[in-house]
């Protein structure tokens, strides 16, 4: 598993970093305080606090640079 840090400060960045993780087949868990959310849930995102950054779990050691290369413009 490996763990970055996300921001999603807008409804823009919310719908288009859904659609670029839901390309892959692996899971993917935002972390926000006590609060964990499956990050291909657009309901489940909005229910976060997106003023701050969020961890993002990415639970797979394979494709890991290709899934950074997409997250790249949330990436903090």
């Amino acid at each position: 598993m490996k763990t970055v840090q996300i921001s999603l400060n807008s409804i823009d960045k919310v719908k288009s970093f859904v659609n670029d993780i839901t390309k892959f087949d692996y899971d993917f868990d935002l972390v926000s305080g006590r609060y964990v959310i499956d990050a291909k849930s657009i309901m489940g995102i909005f229910s976060l606090d997106l003023s701050k950054p969020i961890d993002l779990n990415i639970h797979t050691e394979d494709n890991a640079e290709e899934i950074l290369n997409a997250l790249k413009p949330y990436l903090i």
